[in-house]
């Protein structure tokens, strides 16, 4: 068992980099939490054809139980982002890895969503919007990632 006291700590600011690194994560999966939530409570609650007047063209020959699919997946995506760290902060060194697969789950649903609008020829107007919210997804994945290797 290695004391903890002996190792040295990294410092930045005069704050050391592991707190450094939680409040980083808690903001950034925060943001990414509250995205994915806005987007998710859309998807679930909002008719067919009020997604399809949305912009939502890719709705049109599919049922709308995908789309309810893929909000309650982000729904669980960013409870995972939120709620796991929690666990981990308590003392369960084992919750962070569901914020990590949480945020890798969002960054991989958003690699399906560049992948849907590029075969449909909407990339001009979703690319930017869907590499903003897999850039934020992969850095809270990778934030809470960090923090056990500190």
């Amino acid at each position: 068992m290695v004391d903890e006291s002996s190792q040295p700590h990294l410092y930045l600011f005069g704050v050391t980099l592991d707190i450094l690194i939680i409040i980083a994560a808690y903001a950034v999966s925060a943001f990414t939490a509250y995205s994915f939530f806005k987007a998710a409570k859309f998807k679930a609650t909002a008719s067919k054809e009020t997604m399809l007047q949305a912009g939502f063209g890719w709705l049109e020959k599919l049922p709308v139980s995908v789309a309810r699919v893929i909000a309650y997946l982000e729904l669980l995506g960013a409870a995972g982002l939120l709620i796991a760290p929690i666990g981990y902060l308590l003392g369960y060194q084992w919750a962070i890895w569901f914020a990590v697969a949480a945020g890798a789950g969002l960054a991989l649903t958003m690699v399906g969503a560049i992948w849907l609008h590029a075969v449909r020829k909407e990339s001009q107007y979703t690319l930017k919007m869907n590499l903003q919210l897999l850039a934020v997804s992969m850095m809270s994945a990778s934030f809470w990632a960090l923090l056990p290797l500190i």
